[in-house]
């Protein structure tokens, strides 16, 4: 009876060991960490000719990893899939553009934010009645599945524009050179990759509304790991490396990274 009470408890310690608060498996501990990230966004994310992941959140990706101690292994994923991944246990972490919405709280425990943006607006070198957010007014304009962009504009803006849903953003930018779509509105970082990959001319506006705060998602409820996830990104920009890495990606994009400091953190409960 001995033996089997002290077997019981070494199984119970074990679970214990491998969860998060609420019984949800956490992040740390592991030997190999399954991280989402984009594969239809380049500078941010891609897939290289090799078969891997490239661009600015595939390094911070990296970084992280490593500082968690962790070997990082990328798992595929566009906009509509972020949420997926993670309640099937597909991925421990997402670094895919995913900005932190209230909405979306409620389903994902987000550590970070790691980066700080702004919503921007992309045109054709030929536009010349689209200067800011309010002359998107009867546009068409894309939203991509699984992003809500577009439906800022429309709902928090009360910009009455036209939504032309597409699966992602090669299929948008595809949609704006055909002129099926008069502009792109997302973060920032993502138009200016857009358009330095594309390097036809296209227009970013600088028009700047809607702070993006973009973060690392977890399953809600790996409270220590996320509290982990953010001394990681602490040490990110005081050691010098989220400067550096946004001025490889993004330094000839005329986007200003002259103050780059750790953003205010999401709680993680």
């Amino acid at each position: 009876m001995r033996r089997l009470r002290i077997a019981a408890l070494a199984v119970l310690a074990l679970v214990v060991a491998s969860c998060g608060t609420g019984g949800v498996e956490s992040v740390m501990g592991k030997d190999t960490i399954r991280i989402g990230v984009r594969t239809d966004l380049p500078g941010i994310g891609v897939r290289t000719a090799s078969g891997g992941f490239e661009g600015f959140d595939v390094d911070v990706a990296r970084y992280l990893a490593n500082k968690l101690g962790a070997r990082p292994e990328f798992v595929p994923v566009l906009a509509a899939d972020r949420e997926k991944v993670l309640a099937d246990d597909r991925a421990d972490l997402v670094l895919a553009t995913f900005s932190i919405t209230q909405e979306r709280k409620s389903r994902v425990l987000f550590a970070g934010p790691y980066h700080l943006s702004y919503q921007d607006i992309l045109v054709r070198p030929d536009e010349q009645g689209i200067k800011n957010v309010r002359d998107l007014a009867g546009r068409r304009i894309c939203e991509v599945q699984g992003a809500n962009a577009g439906q800022r504009v429309v709902e928090e803006r009360k910009v009455a524009a036209q939504l032309v849903p597409v699966p992602d953003y090669g299929t948008c930018l595809e949609h704006l050179k055909s002129e099926q779509v008069d502009a792109i509105t997302t973060n920032d970082i993502i138009l200016a990759g857009l358009a330095a990959k594309d390097g036809s001319g296209l227009q970013l506006l600088n028009a700047r509304f809607n702070e993006q705060r973009t973060g690392v998602g977890l399953r809600v409820g790996d409270v220590e790991g996320c509290e982990a996830v953010n001394r990681a990104i602490t040490d990110m920009y005081q050691d010098g490396t989220a400067k550096s890495l946004l001025k490889k990606w993004f330094g000839t994009t005329g986007l200003d990274f002259s103050t780059v400091a750790v953003p205010q953190f999401e709680g993680c409960s």
